[in-house]
């Protein structure tokens, strides 16, 4: 059983790869450019689960027919802030490439400065888009919430994981082993749902 992820973001795919392991899924996870050197397919859908699909489609055109195709499009979303920066999170800040965190963590702080501790309440959102060989599509949705610290902590993680507090365990996401985080994120527990489905389509 082979997975294609529309994506190209190495820290994405391996968190993919840990997560199919963890559920008992013998399968092979490939990247976008395992199909292609430059996939970038336009996201102008108006939610997580659209631009979710988008980009699943885009995939599918390109992958062999009898293998599964998913995308998963996942965001930062602040109450203070009128639910930015939503699905432009890893464009909040207009910087790309291998600093584009380090400014969106930067814009967000800055943004958030003068708003107290009990109001800066936020929620990771994840949707994961599947296409199954037999191209029907199913959208699965995961969330998390927290609250946005004033200082970054934690080295793991990626994106706006270090200000990314959980209220229970008094930790960023940051701080978490990649296990751990797998079973408690947005895009864990999206993963999670979609796995059963595909295991539920495997037993038919």
């Amino acid at each position: 059983m082979r997975f294609y992820i529309a994506s190209s973001n190495a820290h994405k795919i391996r968190e993919f790869s840990r997560m199919f392991a963890g559920r008992g899924m013998d399968c092979e996870v490939l990247g976008a450019d395992a199909l292609t050197p430059s996939f970038s397919p336009e996201e102008d859908g108006d939610s997580f689960e659209a631009n979710a699909m988008i980009k699943a489609r885009a995939l599918r055109s390109l992958a062999p027919k009898d293998s599964y195709v998913m995308a998963d499009d996942s965001g930062l979303v602040v109450d203070a802030l009128n639910g930015a920066p939503g699905i432009r999170s890893a464009r909040y800040a207009g910087v790309s490439g291998s600093s584009a965190d380090a400014a969106n963590n930067a814009k967000l702080l800055k943004a958030l400065s003068e708003v107290p501790d009990n109001l800066r309440t936020a929620r990771f959102v994840c949707a994961i888009a599947l296409i199954s060989p037999d191209l029907s599509e199913n959208i699965f949705k995961g969330t998390v919430e927290g609250i946005i610290g004033r200082k970054e902590a934690g080295k793991g993680g990626f994106g706006y994981d270090p200000l990314f507090i959980l209220p229970d365990r008094g930790i960023t996401t940051a701080e978490l082993s990649e296990d751990e985080k797998n079973s408690i994120s947005h895009r864990g527990k999206a993963f999670i749902s979609m796995a059963e489905f595909v295991k539920k389509q495997l037993k038919k």
